[in-house]
C-alpha cells in the first residue's frame, strides 16, 4: 500500500473518531471566549468600597450563610473563594454553581448570580462526562487532531511534490 494511499485513509478515519470530542472543544471553547462580555456565562465582578480585607473569613462565611440561592451553612459548602484585593471584593462559589461577591470591606452582597463557566470548563476539558472521559476520549482525540494537521499538510504539498518530480525527470 502506497504511503499516500494508506494517509488519505488515516486521515479521513481518523476526521471521523475525533469529530465529536472535537467539536464540544470547539464550541466550549469559543463560548470560553466569550464569558467576559456575556453576563450568563459568568457574572461581572462588582468592584467594593476599599482595597483592603477589612472583614475576617467567619465573616465572609456569615454573610455567605444570608444567600439562600447559594445554600451555603459550612465552608463544606464553599467550593472556592476568589479574593480581589484590588477591586475590594471577594467572590465565594457555592458547590451548586452560585457565586456571591462580597465587599471586603464593608461586608455588604454586591451580587447573587449562577456561575456557568465552571460548567462550561468542565465541559471543555471532558471532566464533565467522566474523569476518565479526559484520557480515554479526549486525550486520543487531541492526539488525533494533531496527525490530521500533519497529514493534511502533507495531503496539500503531495501534488506540488508529485509535479516538481515530474519537471525533474524531464
Amino acid at each position: 500500500m502506497k504511503l499516500s494511499r494508506l494517509n488519505r485513509d488515516l486521515h479521513r478515519w481518523g476526521s471521523i473518531f475525533a469529530l465529536l470530542p472535537m467539536m464540544i472543544i470547539i464550541v466550549s471553547g469559543v463560548v470560553l471566549q466569550l464569558k467576559k462580555e456575556v453576563a450568563y456565562i459568568q457574572p461581572p465582578t462588582r468592584p467594593g468600597a476599599g482595597s483592603q480585607l477589612s472583614i475576617g473569613f467567619d465573616r465572609i462565611l456569615e454573610v455567605a450563610k444570608t444567600v439562600p440561592e447559594a445554600a451555603v451553612t459550612s465552608w463544606d459548602d464553599v467550593d472556592r473563594l476568589d479574593v480581589r484585593p484590588s477591586k475590594g471584593m471577594v467572590k465565594v462559589r457555592g458547590k451548586n454553581r452560585w457565586e456571591i461577591q462580597i465587599d471586603t470591606h464593608t461586608g455588604e452582597v454586591l451580587q447573587v448570580a449562577v456561575r456557568r463557566s465552571d460548567l462550561i470548563e468542565s465541559i471543555h476539558d471532558g471532566s464533565y462526562f467522566h474523569d476518565r472521559f479526559k484520557l480515554w476520549l479526549f486525550l486520543p482525540a487531541g492526539l488525533i487532531l494533531a496527525s490530521l494537521v500533519i497529514t493534511g499538510v502533507y495531503l496539500f504539498f503531495l501534488p506540488y511534490l508529485a509535479r516538481r518530480r515530474r519537471l525533474k525527470k524531464r
